[in-house]
C-alpha cells in the first residue's frame, strides 16, 4: 500500500512538472494526461455501460485510451483485444489522471508476445476484461473449445447495475468468414446467458445482426439497438470498415439509449447504452 501510494504522489508529481516546465512540449513527459472535452463527465455515471474492441497490436498510447474512456466514465466496460499490462494502465490512468476508480478483472486466454509484449518465456496475457465501478463477484473464465483461427472465449462476473445484481458477459468472437465457429461459439455462451434474470452481455461478435449466428443470442437477449434486427439497414456501424460487430445484449434489462462513438484510437467504435429500471425480468432457462 505504501508503494502504490508513493507511485500515485509520483505520477501526479510528473503531470504537474511536465505542465509547469514544458507546456506545450508535455507529451515528452510520460505520463501526460491528454484533455478531456468540455462535455466530458467528470464521474462515473451510473447506469451507463460500454464495450470497446481496443485493436491489437496497435500503436496506441493507454494514457490516450485513459482519456477516451473517461470522457463517457461508464459504469462497466467491456475491453476486447486487451493485454493484461495495457489494462493496468488504463486503469491507473483512470484513477490518477482522471479520479475514476474501477475494479477490474481479467478473462485472458492467450499468451502472445506478437500481441501483448513481454519476454519470449513470458509473453503477456491477451483477452478480455471488464472494468466495473462496484466491486465483481463469482468470476468465470472460459475458453471457446474451437477458436477458430486464434483462441476466444468469454468471461462473466456478477456485480450491481441499477442497484440491481446481474451477471456481465464480454466477449469476443471468431473472426470474419468463421460462421460455423462463432456459431458454435454462441451455443456455448447464449445458454449461460439464459441461466440469469438479469444479464449484459458485451462485445465483439464479429458478425453483423442477420447473421445466421446470432439466432441463439436473439433468443434469450435483445439488442440495447432495439431496431436494429428488425431493420438492418438502420443500424449504426461500430467499425471503421462500415460494419456492426459489436453489441450490448441484454436480458431483463431495458435500455433507455445508446450511442456509438467512433475514435481515432482503435478500428472498432466505443458503444455506449444507458439503462434504465429493470424491464420484466424472463425466468432463467
Amino acid at each position: 500500500m505504501v508503494l502504490r501510494r508513493r507511485t500515485r504522489l509520483l505520477t501526479g508529481a510528473m503531470v504537474v512538472t511536465c505542465a509547469v516546465l514544458v507546456g506545450s512540449s508535455a507529451p515528452r513527459c510520460a505520463p501526460s494526461g491528454r484533455s478531456l472535452p468540455a462535455g466530458a463527465v467528470r464521474e462515473v455515471v451510473p447506469n451507463r455501460v460500454m464495450t470497446w474492441n481496443l485493436c491489437n497490436p496497435c500503436e496506441v498510447s493507454n494514457v490516450d485510451r485513459a482519456s477516451e474512456i473517461a470522457t463517457h466514465a461508464p459504469q462497466v466496460i467491456g475491453l476486447q483485444e486487451a493485454c493484461v499490462r495495457d489494462v493496468e494502465r488504463i486503469r491507473d490512468y483512470l484513477r490518477d489522471l482522471h479520479g475514476l476508480t474501477y475494479h477490474v478483472d481479467y478473462g485472458t486466454v492467450l499468451r502472445k508476445r506478437s500481441r501483448c509484449g513481454g519476454a519470449p518465456w513470458k509473453p503477456g496475457a491477451f483477452g478480455q476484461a471488464i472494468l466495473s465501478a462496484a466491486p465483481m463477484t463469482d468470476r468465470t473464465h472460459v475458453e471457446y473449445p474451437d477458436g477458430g483461427s486464434e483462441d476466444r472465449g468469454y468471461m462473466a462476473v456478477t456485480t450491481v447495475v441499477g442497484g440491481q445484481s446481474v451477471r456481465v458477459f464480454n466477449t469476443h468472437l471468431a473472426h470474419r468468414r468463421q460462421e460455423a465457429v462463432r456459431a458454435h461459439q454462441i451455443g456455448v455462451l447464449a445458454p449461460e446467458v439464459g441461466r440469469h434474470a438479469r444479464a449484459i452481455v458485451l462485445g465483439d461478435f464479429n458478425a453483423l445482426p442477420d447473421a445466421p449466428e446470432l439466432a441463439r443470442m436473439w433468443a434469450v437477449a435483445t439488442d440495447t439497438d432495439t431496431q436494429c434486427r428488425t431493420a438492418v439497414g438502420t443500424c449504426r456501424p461500430t467499425t471503421d470498415w462500415q460494419s456492426k460487430f459489436d453489441y450490448i445484449f441484454l436480458r431483463g434489462m431495458a435500455p433507455l439509449k445508446h450511442r456509438v462513438q467512433p475514435t481515432p484510437y482503435s478500428d472498432h467504435h466505443l458503444l455506449l447504452a444507458e439503462l434504465g429500471p429493470t424491464a420484466s425480468a424472463p425466468r432463467p432457462r
